[in-house]
């Protein structure tokens, strides 16, 4: 990828992210939620949808040249959102807390500096 596709693809992964775990917040408090947790209310396909979105981001990565190892940190951020946010009132919860989404984009930002790409 070119820089110029590796920032164009960042700006894309950045609104994910932030749609996905906290794009809304509620007024005059600092709690914010994402999609994940509404679509997660959807019983089964919810939770796909949700790890879809998650699993694009990894893609991404690893299209990046992400290493092996960052993958595999990705992938179970991912499933253990997947797993625990499946669980009826309590997974909704987690994923307002968890937001993998986000995690998973520090730690490619962080990949990308360390190859010297500014972002």
């Amino acid at each position: 990828m070119t820089d110029v596709e590796i920032f164009k693809t960042m700006r894309f992964l950045r609104w994910l992210a932030r749609f996905m775990d906290n794009g809304w917040g509620i007024p005059f408090t600092r709690f914010r939620f994402g999609a994940d947790a509404l679509i997660g209310l959807l019983p089964g396909a919810g939770d796909l949808l949700s790890a879809l979105a998650g699993l694009f981001i990894v893609l991404k990565a690893h299209e990046m040249g992400a290493p092996r190892h960052l993958i595999f940190k990705m992938l179970g951020n991912v499933a253990l959102d997947t797993v625990l946010g499946s669980i009826p009132v309590v997974g909704d919860i987690f994923d307002t807390l968890f937001m993998s989404n986000i995690k998973n984009l520090d730690l490619l930002i962080e990949f990308l500096r360390q190859k010297g790409i500014q972002i």
